[in-house]
C-alpha cells in the first residue's frame, strides 16, 4: 500500500480520510510547532486537522492559516471556536479568507464553550438560538447578500455585508455534548465533533439523535459527518504519557465540566463529586493534565472507575486500532485520534492501516467513510 520512496514512518497521502488529530493537542504554548505538525499530519496521510481555541497562544484562526498555507490536501476544521467573542463580520470575513487560502479544505468550527469563562470575561453565555442565528448571519454574508436591521439572538447589527459578489459554501462544523446541541447541530451544521470519553453506547446515541434531528429538520441525515473524538494512547508512548494523556486528561474534563459528561454517559454522580471533593483534586492547583506529578496521577487514578477510563484506546497499537473500528460500528464518518501529536499516531496508524485492509477484504470496503 506504500509508494516507492516513501519512508517506513510514511502513509500515502490522504490515506486515511476518515481519521484526524488535533493540532497543538493539550497545553501547548509553542504555535510554530503546529507547522510541522500539519505537515506530518498529510504526510502519514490523515484527512482532517482539527484546532481548538484557547485564549492564549492558541488563536483558532491564526492557526488554521498558518496550517493552511504549508499542506495542500489536508482538511482544516476550528473545533472549536466562539460566535460571541468576534463580531460577525469579523468571523465570517476570517471564514471566507481561510476558505480561499486552503482552496476549499476550511471548516467553521463553533461550540458553546464554558458558561463560567464568560462569566468572568464579560461575555454572554451562548444559547442554541444564539447559535442558530449566527450561523444563519454568517451563510447569509457568504452567499453575498446584506443583512439590514438585524435583531435577534446574536445581536442588533444595523448593517452587515462583505461582497455582493460572493456566493461561498463553507461547512459549519458544531461540537456538541448534550441532547439540546446535537438536536441543533442536526438541524443546521455540516459536520459535528463528538467529545472524549464517550462511552461506545453514548456516541451510537449521539449519532441517533444528530441523524434523527436532520431528517425532522428536512435534511439528508446522511449528508452530516460525524465525528467521534477519542483518546489514543498507545503502550510504545510509555507509562507516564498513558497518566498524563488518559488520567490526567479524563480528570481535567471532570474538574471543569464533568456534570455534563456524566449525564450523557450515565455515569453516577456521587462518583464525580467525591472525586471533586477528594483533596488531590481540590489541592491540585490547576488542571490536573498540566499541573499534576506522576505519583498525584496514579493515586488520581485509583479514583476513577475502571469504566471511566476505558472510553479511551490504551494498549497495544493493535487494540488501539480495534477501538477506532468499535466507533464506526457506532455509527459515526470519522475518528479523532486525541492527545497526541501526528508523529506519535503513526504506530496506531500502522495498525489501523492493516486492520482496515482484513475488513475490507472480508467484506464491502464502504464501512469507513471517506467523505
Amino acid at each position: 500500500m506504500r509508494n516507492q520512496g516513501e519512508s517506513p514512518g510514511s502513509h500515502g497521502p490522504g490515506e486515511f480520510p476518515e481519521l484526524g488529530c488535533y493540532g497543538l493537542a493539550g497545553h501547548a504554548t509553542d504555535p510554530q510547532a503546529l507547522l510541522d505538525e500539519a505537515r506530518t499530519a498529510e504526510h502519514l496521510g490523515l484527512g482532517t486537522l482539527f484546532l481548538s481555541e484557547r485564549f492564549n497562544t492558541k488563536e483558532a484562526f491564526a492557526l488554521a492559516g498558518a496550517a493552511g498555507a504549508v499542506t495542500t490536501g489536508l482538511r482544516i476544521c476550528t473545533a472549536a471556536t466562539n460566535h460571541n467573542t468576534r463580531h460577525p463580520l469579523v468571523t465570517a470575513a476570517g471564514a471566507v479568507t481561510l476558505h480561499r487560502l486552503t482552496r476549499g479544505r476550511y471548516s467553521l468550527g463553533l461550540g458553546r464553550g464554558f458558561d463560567a469563562l464568560f462569566d468572568v470575561i464579560g461575555l454572554p453565555r451562548i444559547t442554541s438560538a444564539q447559535l442558530r442565528d449566527a450561523v444563519d448571519i454568517y451563510r447569509r454574508l457568504w452567499r453575498g447578500e446584506t443583512v439590514l436591521g438585524h435583531d435577534g439572538p446574536a445581536g442588533k447589527y444595523p448593517l452587515l455585508q462583505l461582497d455582493p459578489s460572493y456566493d461561498e459554501n463553507i461547512p459549519v462544523t458544531l461540537t456538541a455534548i448534550g441532547p439540546a446541541t446535537l438536536r441543533l447541530a442536526g438541524e443546521i451544521a455540516d459536520s459535528v465533533v463528538l467529545h472524549t470519553f464517550f462511552t461506545d453506547d453514548t456516541t451510537a446515541r449521539a449519532v441517533h439523535t444528530i441523524r434523527t434531528a436532520a431528517a425532522t429538520a428536512g435534511r439528508d441525515p446522511a449528508a452530516l459527518r460525524i465525528w467521534s473524538v477519542l483518546a489514543v494512547v498507545d503502550e510504545s508512548q510509555g507509562e507516564l504519557a498513558r497518566l498524563r494523556k488518559l488520567v490526567g486528561r479524563l480528570g481535567t474534563y471532570l474538574q471543569g465540566y464533568g456534570d455534563i459528561l456524566v449525564r450523557v454517559n450515565g455515569w453516577e454522580q456521587r462518583v464525580l463529586d467525591d472525586f471533586r471533593a477528594h483533596p488531590l483534586v481540590t489541592g491540585a492547583g490547576g488542571a490536573l493534565d498540566a499541573v499534576a506529578s506522576p505519583e498525584t496521577l496514579t493515586a488520581v487514578e485509583d479514583l476513577l472507575p475502571e469504566e471511566w477510563l476505558a472510553a479511551s484506546a490504551t494498549g497495544t497499537a493493535t487494540h488501539c486500532a480495534a477501538r477506532i473500528a468499535d466507533q464506526f460500528r457506532a455509527g459515526v464518518d470519522g475518528v479523532i485520534l486525541h492527545g497526541n501529536t501526528p508523529a506519535e499516531l503513526n504506530p496506531v496508524l500502522t495498525a489501523w492501516q492493516e486492520y482496515r485492509r482484513n475488513e475490507e477484504s472480508a467484506g464491502p470496503a464502504d464501512r469507513f467513510p471517506e467523505k
